[in-house]
């Protein structure tokens, strides 16, 4: 366990803490330092402190049997009723993992009258499924969520736990790892148990895509990954399958510092990116904004969405939710079709996964073409032209 300490007769009210701390937790009281409850420990406050006035102790040789936890145990993501499909894609990887461990499976589904999605996850792999509901977790909240699962982790003792790499497992690993003092690796491809260790291997891009770091927690449990959306294969489900139902009620001790006000639903076109069978992607190589309208347009006629790369993001063509790859949406289509797009490492991350995929790129060069099933050279927005010409007269 860890605590932080400021010692007034060293501190001079001087500011810096509060202008380091990326958290908002430091404020001054009478020209002293106070850390307040937003605090998560990062150290920064610390390192930065020209009096040497703040000190994070830490406990020293604070052992787990790990012996005692078994189990690998999935964040059954769910938003307004119906379960996520990275909460599928995730009790594949789980199962997986479970039957190379000869251990069980199991789900923890949070949410108001949710009990009924329970059965789903059992036919996708869960053994079972822990149900946590009622009207405080009918909107998502980091606080009152991660709560619940570190009481659930704390009596339960999982050796697993993983979560999608989504705006709500971001927000929630973190602060269940912070709270168990465990380790965490974000935003894997590849989960794997080793065969001579039995540890659990983490695999992630690491330095902008170039090398695949294989991460592992040896001491500490549960050993926690988040995984984006489309990396991992949903299973067929068999809803022949029986599995547990547990329902599980926390006692809740605090009060949630956000509330939701208002759920504000983007206005969009089509299938989303994340479930698209086909996308069409656009980057800096259609030349011109107005080029975008054919790229929709091409995405129109075939029923599917369109994505773009950073470059075209970061210049204010298209909103950042279309945007494809390692600081983007992870996707797998069964249709890829990069327009314009030269494929940097960064970019290739997010849509390799597709099955099919076609490149057009003026530049006969591209890195692109060296994962692209059919490559076509020329201007991207000239092909489109013609694609879209091929389509309606057919």
């Amino acid at each position: 366990m860890a605590k932080i300490l400021v010692f007034d007769e060293k501190c001079v009210g001087c500011g810096k803490c509060i202008n380091v701390c990326p958290f908002n937790a430091i404020t001054l009281e009478n020209k002293k330092a106070v850390i307040g409850d937003a605090c998560v420990m990062c150290g920064a406050c610390e390192r930065n402190c020209p009096f040497g006035a703040i000190k994070i102790e830490r406990m020293q040789g604070y052992e787990q049997d790990i012996s005692l936890y078994k189990g690998v145990w999935v964040f059954a993501e769910q938003r307004g009723g119906e379960t996520a499909g990275v909460a599928f894609e995730l009790l594949g990887a789980a199962r997986k993992l479970a039957d190379r461990l000869g251990e069980s499976v199991a789900a923890v589904l949070i949410g108001d009258v949710v009990s009924e999605q329970a059965k789903e996850l059992i036919a996708y792999g869960a053994d079972v499924v822990y149900v946590i509901e009622g009207n405080d977790y009918e909107n998502f909240s980091d606080e009152l969520y991660a709560d619940a699962c570190i009481k659930l982790i704390e009596g339960h003792k999982p050796s697993i736990f993983l979560l999608g790499a989504t705006a709500y497992g971001r927000s929630l690993a973190p602060r269940i790892s912070s709270s168990l003092e465990t380790g965490l690796t974000a935003d894997c491809t590849v989960l794997e148990i080793d065969r001579e260790s039995g540890m659990f291997v983490q695999t992630r891009p690491a330095f902008g895509g170039n090398i695949m770091a294989s991460i592992v927690c040896p001491a500490r449990r549960p050993q926690m990954a988040t995984v984006r959306p489309r990396v991992m294969k949903k299973p067929e489900p068999d809803f022949g399958r029986i599995g547990s139902i547990v329902k599980f009620a926390p006692v809740i001790e605090m009060s949630p510092k956000a509330k939701l006000l208002e759920r504000i639903q983007e206005e969009s076109f089509g299938v989303s990116l994340a479930d698209a069978e086909v996308i069409v992607a656009a980057g800096r190589g259609i030349s011109d904004q107005k080029n975008l309208a054919l790229v929709e347009e091409l995405a129109r006629l075939l029923n599917g969405a369109v994505g773009a790369s950073r470059p075209i993001v970061d210049e204010g063509w298209i909103d950042h939710s279309h945007q494809v790859g390692q600081t983007g949406r992870t996707v797998a289509p069964k249709l890829y079709i990069a327009a314009g797009i030269s494929g940097a490492v960064q970019h290739v991350a997010g849509m390799s996964s597709a099955d099919f995929i076609v490149a057009i790129n003026r530049d006969k060069d591209a890195p692109i073409f060296k994962i692209a099933n059919v490559g076509i050279v020329g201007d991207a927005a000239e092909i489109i032209r013609e694609l879209i010409a091929q389509l309606k007269s057919s």
